[in-house]
This record gives C-alpha cells, structure tokens and sequence, in this order.
C-alpha cells in the first residue's frame, strides 16, 4: 500500500471509531474469536486424552466463555478438574496462552469442565451472602479463607448485591476477601 491509501479493514476502523458505532459489535467479535481458537485447541486436547466432550462457547460481559460438557456421566471429564480445580485452572491458563499465541491479545478467558466453575459459583455467591448478613448483624467485618481471583470476584459481586462492600488482602496464594460492615 502507498503513502495516502487505506484498506478496507482501515476504513471500516475509521468509521468506527469516529461514529463510536460497532465498538460493542468488534468486542463481541474478538471475543468468539477467542473463543473458536480456544475450542480448537481443546478439541485437539480431548482427541489426544481420548476423552468426550462437547464443547460450548458464549460471550459474557467483557469475557469468552468456553464449557467442555459431557454426554451423561462426566466423570471421565472430572479428571480435567482435578482435585479443588487445580487441573482446570491450569488448563484455563494454557488455553489462555493458545488464544495469546494465535491473536496476540491477552485473553481473560473463562473455562468450565462440567459445569464445576458453575457449581462453584453458585456456591461462593451463597458464602459471600452469608458473609454480607454476618457482617450487618454482627457489625464487625468478616474474613473468608483464602481464594483464587475467580473465587474472589464471585464474593465480591455477591456481597457488592447484599449492599455491602468488601476488599481483597494478603498475598497470593493467601489473599482472601474481607466482608466490610455498613
């Protein structure tokens, strides 16, 4: 291309941004990239491992999300969880660094292996909505025990919607979220 001229793709990105239209649509779309080359690359994991699964993909908020679900009984998939979700954390990581490889971005995409990382959610937005009642009755502030940043979010956001605020503290591996009083 000479000095003066502009591609297609550079236009369209011009018009964007100058209008402030498509901004929603080119997230959406960077995000089901990151989510295609994800599932690829976990296709190829589970042919290696010999494993079944299905793999689904979607866009939440600012983040890819990509579940590998099995047909009837999950158990062969429990061993891509591990103990405590160990083994998927660090899946999540490496699937992170394949959408790296191929786009150059850095990727906060979200992994679940049957449905563990749901069930986990809805499990610590009940003990963040326990910390949140504990914290107004007692008028004291409530430390929980030490959590992933997943883990630490989903608290977070639970005691965020009981009208509570709440704060992160220690070091990682050790830090965990402190529940403030009104």
């Amino acid at each position: 291309m000479t000095e003066g001229t502009t591609s297609a793709v550079e236009a369209v990105a011009e018009a964007e941004a100058a209008t402030g239209a498509g901004a929603a649509d080119s997230l959406v779309s960077r995000l089901e990239q990151e989510g295609d080359i994800a599932a690829d690359y976990l296709e190829g994991l589970l042919d290696i491992a010999d494993l079944d699964g299905d793999i689904d993909m979607d866009v939440e908020g600012d983040r890819a999300l990509v579940s590998i679900v099995g047909e009837g009984n999950d158990r062969a998939l429990q061993r891509l969880v591990g103990q405590d979700g160990e083994v998927l954390e660090a899946l999540q990581e490496l699937t992170r660094l394949a959408v790296h490889r191929e786009t150059g971005e850095r990727s906060r995409l979200m992994l679940d292996i049957a449905g563990f990382r749901a069930r986990k959610r809805s499990e610590l937005a009940a003990l963040g909505t326990k910390a949140a009642e504990q914290a107004k009755s007692t008028g004291e502030q409530v430390k929980l025990r030490p959590m992933t940043p997943f883990e630490r979010k989903v608290v977070h956001d639970a005691v965020a919607a009981a009208g509570l605020r709440s704060e992160s503290e220690g070091e990682e591996p050790q830090r965990c979220v402190v529940v403030l009083p009104a």
